[in-house]
């Protein structure tokens, strides 16, 4: 308990200390206009009150990310708390609130055109293939995974009952390895997908995600509450269970356990919201904010993941009979009652939809910045949508646990290349490069360590691979260091000439 208590305190001491220190590096002026405000087209770039976007942000960002990731790194025990800890703060909120600010200090522009900004030409055109393949991935795994929950809840047989008997074989006709069933309800899925990529962001997106985010919140808040009561008991955290033993903890968990402590995924989606934030001044709520209540469902579940089945062992074995999704089910109802249960049901099956149409979304962006084509036209938006939403399709027929594996590395290493972007950022700025510097490191050296030991990688052995990630990380880090003071100075000139804050008006080392 007192690990789970002290936890918490360090995510909201985080957030009102080393946040501001954070935002202090950017500087955010209330009186330079937001992109939202400057650009506003009606479809993406649409100014909305603060507490929206913030739900909004934190829907985007965890989704199921923060549970079930949780759930699974709590195999390894209670050292999962100081990843989920340490990580959040040090790394994902200071992730996702600079990937924000760069975004909102360059016109809105999407995560590819800031990595070429920062990183040059060659970085933004593989960051755009690479990471529209990441969005791909994202919406994929998020359209067979809550539908094969929705098939699990309802099966074929009791829908086909329910339609009549003659139904059931032809719900269950096998069609390129699934049912009929499960296609219906991914078709369902992929239909309202399409309608939310291409609507403007305050149509769906903006009225109905804050109430969704609400509901996640209050489940989350339910499982606190009974984490603090005792009606859930939180394994103490001594050297003897620190790690139970299960597969070695490095570098698995920090790909495991993405959202809640650093995850390459949140830096497509804030510029989303920056395109939608009316004041610089809210930067640090929405951004480094989000990320914190992140960190605080990421570390509720792993305390409940472990506590409800008192141990990594019980664990393993309800992982093994119900997967993740019954986790949350069981511990909801134990903890909440049926409330719980519905909100259980809500949160495995219409939170990952709501991360997997913001992922398409950021494909049609990403692809509508590179081949400059405007979207406030709907016809171009189908232009765009349509052809991913089929590359999507077609990689259903790949299998799952393939698509999978490679996405906790891919997503992992995208937060590597995000940080030395804000690296950058930061160091052209002359202000506090290192708070993204040792992140960018050690994100080097874990996601360079996983390809390099795991099966999807190159299978060395883990001593040589540890030793050749950690020699990969260093000299990352090397050549920064070498280059920094090569690096050009560099602010947004222009809304710093029209609108300079105090420093800035005192310096004139923001020049191009």
């Amino acid at each position: 308990m007192i690990a789970f208590v002290g936890g918490l305190v360090l995510l909201v001491v985080g957030y009102f200390v080393y946040g501001r220190f954070v935002a202090s590096a950017v500087r955010p002026d209330p009186n330079r206009p937001t992109p939202a405000v400057a650009l506003e087209d009606g479809v993406d770039f649409v100014p909305m009150p603060t507490w929206r976007v913030y739900l909004i942000q934190l829907l985007n960002i965890a989704g199921l990310g923060p549970v079930f990731g949780a759930i699974m790194g709590a195999l390894w025990g209670p050292q999962v708390l100081l990843w989920v800890v340490f990580g959040c703060i040090l790394g994902g909120a200071v992730h996702d609130f600079l990937s924000g600010a760069m975004s909102i200090r360059n016109n809105g522009a999407g995560l590819p055109d800031l990595i070429g900004h920062y990183l040059g030409p060659v970085a933004r055109h593989a960051s755009t293939l690479f990471i529209l393949l990441l969005m791909l991935l994202v919406g994929t795994v998020f359209v067979k995974g809550p539908a094969m929950l929705l098939v699990n809840l309802a099966p074929a047989e009791a829908v086909g009952e329910w339609m009549g008997p003659a139904y059931v074989p032809w719900l269950k006709t096998q069609y390129g390895g699934f049912e009929t069933w499960l296609w219906i309800v991914m078709g369902v899925i992929y239909f309202y997908y399409v309608i939310a990529t291409l609507l403007p962001i305050d149509k769906i997106i903006g009225r109905f995600y804050p109430f969704f985010s609400l509901a996640l919140l209050a489940m989350v808040a339910g499982l606190g509450f009974a984490l603090l009561t005792g009606r859930i008991d939180v394994p103490d955290f001594t050297l003897k269970n620190l790690h139970p033993g299960q597969t070695p903890a490095w570098p698995l968990i920090f790909i495991t356990v993405s959202c809640g402590a650093v995850s390459g995924f949140h830096a497509t989606q804030s510029p989303l919201m920056a395109r939608c934030l009316k004041s610089e001044k809210s930067m640090q709520v929405v951004f480094f904010g989000a990320m914190i209540a992140e960190g605080v469902i990421a570390l509720i579940w792993a305390s409940v993941a472990q506590g409800f089945y008192h141990g990594s062992a019980g664990l393993q074995a309800a992982l093994d009979a119900g997967g993740p999704g019954a986790v949350v089910h069981d511990s909801c109802i134990h903890a909440m009652g049926m409330a719980g249960g519905i909100l259980a049901i809500l949160g495995v099956v219409v939170l990952p939809i709501t991360s997997g149409d913001t992922a398409f979304r950021v494909g049609r962006l990403i692809l509508a910045d590179y081949l400059k084509i405007p979207q406030k036209k709907i016809v171009n938006r189908y232009v765009l949508a349509l052809p991913l939403f089929a590359v999507s399709f077609s990689l259903n027929f790949v299998n799952f646990k393939v698509i999978w594996g490679y996405f906790g590395w891919a997503n992992q290493t995208l937060a590597a290349v995000v940080l030395w972007t804000c690296t950058v950022f930061l160091a052209r700025r002359r202000s506090h490069w290192w708070i993204a510097f040792f992140p960018a490191v050690f994100m080097t050296v874990v996601t360079a360590t996983f390809i390099l030991v795991e099966e999807v990688g190159l299978g060395l052995d883990p001593t040589l691979g540890t030793e050749l990630g950690i020699a990969i990380g260093v000299f990352v880090g090397v050549v920064f260091l070498w280059r920094r003071p090569h690096l050009p100075l560099e602010e947004d000139r222009a809304a710093v000439e029209a609108h300079p804050t105090d420093a800035e008006r005192s310096s004139d080392s923001l020049a191009c």
